[in-house]
């Protein structure tokens, strides 16, 4: 998985971003339950989360989900089946012996913009080593400028790591029943261009989900049974992306300077 590339060092930045998203597949997918699988990528873009490496290290590893309606399930038993529940037991079972909270700031209806005021407030109570970040979808809905929107991304980094928290960028669920009624595309770009800029690693949620509907691991159009494969959904999100901040928190390898 690509560690990133040396933006401003020689490399222009198309280049850099086209290097990283043919480098970012998927490692840290592999090894997974086979109703989680997919073909295809990639489905992240990784850098390095100090911030997180160094809380293991320390035993205790806090995170805090910032998101909208889609972070979470309805129903009584909505959150322990949501991804922050599933992607807490899964970073539970791969770091034994470290203490993992998950937290969550998950109200619907909420911009980039509208998350961004009370991220202060958050960030103070939680004091997450990684904030991670599920954004755009009522942007796109309420069609807010690109560039306001991106605007908002590079504040709410600036704030995260002035509180001493690495970032990750979850973009927008796909689904094919809203696909021609809301146009995301821009907004999952700009993700993808504020995230090489500042450095900051993106779970790939709408490019994965658009794979698992296209080769029909989860029929994702179908209103039947719709909580049951959501539940299905959410847990194989979960489980990737405890991968992704484990492989973005591993120690740099020594430069082999010989």
């Amino acid at each position: 998985m690509s560690r990133g590339c040396p933006l401003g060092r020689g490399m222009p930045v198309l280049a850099c971003l086209a290097a990283l998203l043919a480098g970012a597949a998927s490692p840290a997918f592999a090894g997974e339950p086979t109703e989680c699988g997919v073909d295809g990528g990639p489905f992240a873009i990784a850098f390095p989360l100090d911030h997180v490496k160094k809380a293991i290290a320390d035993k205790s590893l806090t995170v805090l989900v910032v998101g909208a309606g889609s972070s979470q399930l309805p129903g009584p038993n909505g959150p322990p089946n949501s991804y922050p529940a599933k992607m807490q037991q899964a970073l539970s079972r791969k770091l034994p012996g470290v203490q993992v909270n998950v937290a969550t700031d998950v109200k619907s209806k909420r911009t980039a913009a509208d998350m961004v005021k009370t991220l202060p407030a958050e960030l103070a109570q939680t004091r997450p080593a990684l904030m991670l970040w599920q954004t755009a979808t009522v942007d796109a809905m309420q069609a807010v400028d690109p560039d306001q929107f991106s605007q908002a991304l590079d504040k709410g980094i600036r704030k995260a790591r002035a509180a001493g928290a690495d970032v990750m960028f979850i973009n927008p669920q796909y689904s094919p029943r809203t696909e021609s009624m809301i146009a995301l595309g821009v907004y999952v770009e700009n993700m993808r261009w504020v995230a090489v800029q500042q450095e900051v690693p993106v779970f790939d949620r709408f490019s994965l989900m658009k794979a698992w509907s296209d080769q029909g691991t989860f029929d994702l159009y179908s209103p039947t049974k719709k909580l049951d494969m959501a539940e299905k959904v959410h847990d194989c999100i979960g489980r990737l992306l405890a991968d992704l901040v484990l492989e973005a928190a591993k120690p740099t390898p020594p430069t082999d300077n010989k």
